[in-house]
């Protein structure tokens, strides 16, 4: 069989990466995958003034007449957040402007002070009103779909691909991956703990795999840091020893559910994982790195 051929680009704000078993089929699937991204991001932006999000949201509190695909990357959301008794939650829009992701991570600028935000209510995603081509986002609050977007993104993409195909693929929307019509060969995976570490290499043959990092979506605010990954029981950015949470999944939404809740748990996050049978990787800022089920230790291969 030939080698598999990828390539990289740019959509949602971040890195995709696609990469298909026949190089034949490889400008077939970067097609795929574009349109597809074009859909996810003119309807799931927040950064978008004309996105069907923006809308709902500005009309909290009222029924929106939506686009489908973002009913269902809200219901996904949602399914993230009861699995994760709201340590996933939706709902974060607010908190995010509050602490100053309030555009594109790439033209964030330090605006001042930021303004600690109250946290949202501890169930109140159970309150978002889901029907087949409307959305109600409760009074009050604001959808912002980053702790599950990309990965919906990247499941729906795999999904497209396996369609159109005929031959396995692989997809990574800013690093959540899923694999598209598996055919028993595993696909080698670049899994980083910090920014100057080694990468370390799993092997991926199905599923979803996510990391989540509190180091690389920074910014500043009067010289104060802060990072996108929001604890909603306080409201602000999580406190947490752990700098990644890489997971494995059986999408890339279960994964990216996994990781986030990591990263937002701290030093529950070890027992949580293993009570949820979650294969990871968790990384802390002086490189301690802690495994939890079938991961591998370095230099081995993963199950």
């Amino acid at each position: 069989m030939a080698e598999p051929s990828a390539q990289r680009f740019g959509a949602l704000g971040t890195y995709v990466y696609v990469a298909t078993r026949d190089p034949a089929e490889l400008a077939a699937a970067r097609r795929l995958t574009e349109a597809v991204l074009v859909e996810v991001d003119r309807t799931c932006s927040r950064f978008r003034d004309d996105s069907d999000l923006v809308r709902a949201n500005a009309s909290a509190g009222h029924w929106v007449q939506v686009d489908p695909l973002l009913v269902a990357a809200v219901a996904v959301a949602v399914d993230a957040a009861r699995a994760t008794e709201g340590i996933v939650h939706p709902l974060l829009g607010r908190q995010l402007v509050s602490w100053g992701y309030d555009r594109d991570y790439g033209e964030l600028t330090d605006t001042g002070p930021a303004t600690p935000p109250a946290a949202p209510g501890p169930r109140s995603w159970a309150a978002l009103g889901l029907a087949d081509d409307a959305l109600r986002v409760p009074e009050g609050t604001a959808l912002d779909l980053g702790s599950t977007g990309k990965a919906f993104a990247a499941d729906l993409v795999a999904a497209t691909l396996a369609g159109e195909l005929t031959t396995s693929a692989i997809v990574s929307v800013g690093g959540d991956l899923a694999v598209s019509r598996p055919d028993g060969d595993a696909w080698p995976v670049a899994v980083s703990g910090r920014l100057d570490e080694p990468a370390v290499i799993v092997w991926l043959e199905r599923g979803g795999l996510a990391t989540s990092n509190t180091e690389v979506r920074r910014w500043t605010r009067a010289g104060t840091a802060y990072h996108h990954l929001i604890d909603p029981r306080t409201g602000a950015p999580a406190t947490t020893p752990w700098t990644t949470a890489s997971c494995l999944g059986t999408t890339s939404v279960a994964a990216n559910t996994a990781s986030t809740a990591a990263i937002v748990l701290g030093a529950d996050a070890p027992a949580w994982l293993d009570a949820h049978d979650v294969t990871a990787r968790l990384v802390t800022g002086d490189g301690t790195v802690r495994r939890t089920g079938a991961w591998p230790a370095e230099g081995e291969a993963a199950a």
